[in-house]
């Protein structure tokens, strides 16, 4: 009986990688964000183009291949004890986010504003850390914090001088010891509690003066609870704190005078939903040294000093979230093809690209006006414009990061994409410093305030007057909204909406090309499109917008 010849041997490799997008890093994250380029040079910061460029070439490489995601990946670890029992209360973190935190220091996204005397600072920082917010968001929260510290500290002379050198050198120690001794800190901040939230006039922690009867730059006792308090290894905190006048703002630093630790005892670390490379805590204050800040019973508005620059970040890095969002997203479809095309090619897909595209480049031109606002002093469009811009920017975010990450189909939803750290970490900044309701509020309290506020705002939707009958009919119809006052509070998200789409209207019709300038207003003011991203109208040039957002 003869036996059959075997078949064939088939050599064909069952693991042949086609059809794959090749890795994104290295990348300059600057230079190949043409809107941002673009935007630099406008609003007055052209003179850093080489420096920020340097820093997109920096943070596009190993930190965008490994220290992000190594820093998310190998969370923080609280320790309130050491092995013989005594209170330490540290946390531990992956090298690759102190990796970061140097760089970030090493670039002074912590202290630009404050250290150079160039016109510009402020868009020439918002410029950088627009890049490096797209490489990794946790690291961001204390160089903001320490950032926007400065603007409260000043109010009170004597801890600015003690504070500010060390806040702003380009270095930084992540270790528990002397900030003189180190020659650099970094802030954060202790504002919420657990049964009052945004409502900081009930916090229930309390300041009594060590002697007399205390006043801006002495010393206080604190006691008390902290239900959230970011980066909790900085060497000084801002701390709002109940005293005989009201609200007090206190600066307590985490080593004392005498090179003793101060009673900081974190109680846990929270278990967050994104942001996993920042660790956030609960903090209790028993006998808490600390010097007050500004004047007795002024702490909200000396603390407003800071979180109205921690609000210009929280735009700044929604922005940032958006724009990596969208580079994954026309990087895959670019490189990845489907029935015959590549996606980008694809009809459908192309007007999913465009539209993603288009929020990208409204919240980084808004960004970096509202940048500009700052450096020039301009006060009723910096308060009204920064409350507006985190209401929409960090609102819009999530929605970009979840369709831009199915863009990348089942390859989106794998942690290995970076695409699910970019969802988890796009609700943060529209929580962070005041919810939705509380900054659509804020625009409400502004105008109370500060009619005026409101004419400065018209006064800069107006230079894009004539420009678009659609715009000009949507700024009409936003006029009327503020016809009835006794009923906007209920419509206060509307009209906030609809100040932010005319304010990036007038921007990109001003400043980007026609396409995306159109594109914008057909879709956002006249309502030529749907509820979900890739709606466009029929007619709009998607290529030309879809080639501005490439990271070529």
């Amino acid at each position: 009986m003869s036996v059959a010849e075997p078949a064939a041997h088939h050599t064909a490799e069952t693991h042949a990688v086609t059809n794959q997008a090749p890795p994104l890093a290295p990348l300059n994250l600057f230079t190949t964000n043409a809107p941002l380029v673009e935007a630099l040079e406008r609003e007055g910061g052209g003179w850093a183009t080489a420096r920020v460029t340097e820093l997109g070439a920096a943070y596009g490489d190993v930190p965008l291949r490994e220290w992000g995601p190594q820093a998310n990946e190998n969370e923080p670890v609280l320790r309130t004890h050491d092995r013989y029992g005594n209170r330490i209360d540290e946390v531990e973190f992956h090298p690759a986010y102190h990796s970061l935190m140097t760089l970030s220091s090493q670039f002074e996204l912590h202290s630009l504003p404050w250290t150079t005397t160039e016109d510009g600072a402020h868009v020439a920082r918002t410029a950088m850390y627009l890049t490096s917010g797209q490489t990794e968001a946790g690291h961001g929260c204390p160089i903001t914090m320490t950032f926007a510290a400065i603007p409260a500290l000043r109010t009170t002379p004597a801890l600015a001088a003690e504070w500010e050198p060390l806040l702003t050198a380009p270095a930084y120690d992540g270790t528990l010891r002397p900030a003189a001794e180190k020659g650099s800190a970094k802030c954060g901040m202790g504002m919420t509690e657990k049964q009052g939230g945004s409502d900081v006039r009930s916090n229930t922690t309390t300041a009594v003066p060590v002697s007399g009867s205390g006043g801006p730059g002495e010393e206080y006792l604190i006691r008390g609870h902290k239900w959230f308090t970011s980066a909790p290894m900085c060497d000084l905190f801002l701390v709002l704190a109940q005293t005989d006048e009201g609200v007090g703002c206190f600066a307590v630093p985490r080593i004392l005078p005498d090179g003793s630790r101060n009673v900081f005892r974190l109680q846990r670390l929270k278990d967050k939903l994104g942001n996993r490379s920042n660790a956030s805590s609960e903090v209790e204050f028993d006998g808490t040294w600390g010097r007050m800040v500004g004047e007795p019973g002024r702490g909200v508005p000396t603390i407003i000093e800071m979180v109205g620059h921690t609000r210009l970040d929280c735009i700044i890095g929604s922005a940032a979230n958006m724009r990596a969002a969208v580079t994954n997203a026309t990087w895959h479809a670019a490189h990845r093809a489907a029935f015959g095309k590549t996606l980008i090619d694809q009809p459908l897909m192309q007007n999913v690209l465009a539209d993603l595209a288009l929020e990208s480049e409204a919240a980084t031109a808004l960004a970096m006006r509202l940048a500009r606002a700052y450096d020039e002093g301009d006060v009723a469009l910096r308060r009204l414009g920064t409350a507006v811009g985190k209401y929409w920017v960090c609102k819009r975010t999530p929605a970009v990061a979840v369709e831009a990450l199915e863009c990348l189909g089942g390859n989106g939803y794998v942690e290995e994409s970076g695409m699910p750290r970019i969802y988890r970490e796009a609700p943060l900044n529209s929580i962070w410093e005041g919810s939705g309701n509380v900054n659509a509020l804020d625009v409400l309290r502004a105008l109370a305030k500060q009619p005026e506020t409101l004419e400065a705002y018209f006064a800069e939707l107006g230079t894009a007057a004539g420009a678009d009958p659609r715009y000009d009919a949507f700024v009409d119809g936003l006029h009327a909204a503020f016809a009835d006052p006794d009923a906007i509070e209920v419509r206060a998200r509307r009209v906030v909406e609809h100040l932010a789409l005319a304010w990036q209207a007038s921007l990109l019709l001003r400043h980007a090309p026609h396409a995306v300038a159109d594109a914008f207003c057909a879709a956002r003011l006249a309502g030529d499109s749907g509820l979900a991203f890739g709606t466009l109208p029929a007619g709009t040039d998607f290529r030309a917008i879809i080639d501005r957002a490439m990271p070529a």
